[in-house]
């Protein structure tokens, strides 16, 4: 018996709300159980009554607001509690086609795929500024690139996970889990395919950002991050290398004037060259010591996942 839940997380969304779950489809081929959470971020106003009178399956509640990233991960851990065995993610603003979520489904259905990511073909839609599409393509491209898996539209937040995959991802910022996610697939060898679909009318101005400004200096972060949590020796190596190469330009610099007679004048390009050398050095030395912690990571991430499929194979 096959179940599919729903997650839709909501902040103040009591108006939307329910055209997300009228369009959310009743019967879907290869499903048995079509099952819907709401995990409500703290909403001020009557998010919490208008789902439970749309006879929603469960509604996860936080007292106050705690973001995206921990509205999806309580989310899945209630749709695993459950017994899912496809997790479909949607947002309660309704912008996205909750009609085509037996496409989105489809490759996890069939084996092909172990996560799914709806391209919302950004560059069509029209509320998007062309500095936001121009910008979107290139944080897909840089996501496609850190990741080693390329989807068209990596911020999308309309996805499906397999049962497997939702239990192997462990999701460690605050900001969103939308860039982290697919980078930890990629890392973890999950396959991830993307589908195209076509967005509904805009609803309400974005929350999760209050400008393009902090959008762009919080993805990036969580992009640092999580790449450097994933390939610490690669990520300090690069890093030290460009002290390195600092160093060795001063102190070439120095060496160069030492003998043409002049080096008295330019002690500090071999005391600025020395600093940067070993700065370097010390960066090297850094991502050593991080790929250590990193094998530990993954032998602890074995241990969780064991342990979830202890907690959630017993929903079963």
């Amino acid at each position: 018996m096959k179940q599919l839940v729903v997650i839709i997380p909501c902040l103040n969304e009591e108006s939307t709300l329910p055209l997300v779950i009228s369009s959310i489809p009743k019967t879907i081929k290869g499903i048995d159980s079509i099952q819907t959470v709401v995990v409500d971020d703290g909403s001020s106003d009557n998010t919490v009554k208008v789902a439970q009178s749309l006879g929603v399956t469960r509604i996860v509640k936080h007292i106050k607001t705690r973001g995206l990233a921990k509205s999806f991960t309580d989310g899945v851990d209630a749709a695993l509690l459950m017994g899912a065995d496809v997790i479909v993610n949607t947002d309660g603003d309704n912008q996205y086609p909750q009609k085509d979520i037996d496409k989105l489904i489809a490759p996890i259905l069939r084996g092909q795929a172990d996560i799914v990511v709806a391209d919302r073909q950004t560059g069509k839609i029209e509320h998007f500024s062309p500095l936001k599409k121009w910008l979107q393509k290139l944080g897909s491209q840089v996501v496609c690139s850190l990741a080693g898996v390329c989807v068209p539209d990596a911020v999308s937040g309309f996805r499906a996970y397999s049962r497997e995959a939702a239990m192997e991802l462990n999701v460690v910022t605050e900001f969103s889990y939308c860039t982290e996610t697919i980078i930890q697939a990629g890392k973890k060898g999950l396959k991830v395919v993307s589908i195209p679909v076509t967005t509904n009318a805009k609803t309400r101005e974005s929350r999760l950002f209050k400008n393009m400004t902090q959008h762009i200096k919080m993805s990036g972060s969580t992009m640092v991050r999580v790449f450097a949590m994933f390939e610490p020796l690669r990520t300090f190596f690069h890093l030290g290398t460009i002290f390195i190469l600092i160093g060795t330009v001063f102190l070439t610099r120095f060496l160069y004037f030492m003998v043409i007679g002049d080096g008295s004048g330019h002690i500090q390009s071999i005391l600025f060259g020395a600093v940067m050398f070993l700065a370097g050095f010390q960066v090297w030395v850094l991502g050593l010591v991080s790929d250590l912690i990193a094998s530990n990571r993954k032998i602890m991430e074995q241990i969780l996942l064991n342990q979830k499929m202890r907690k959630y194979g017993e929903s079963k």
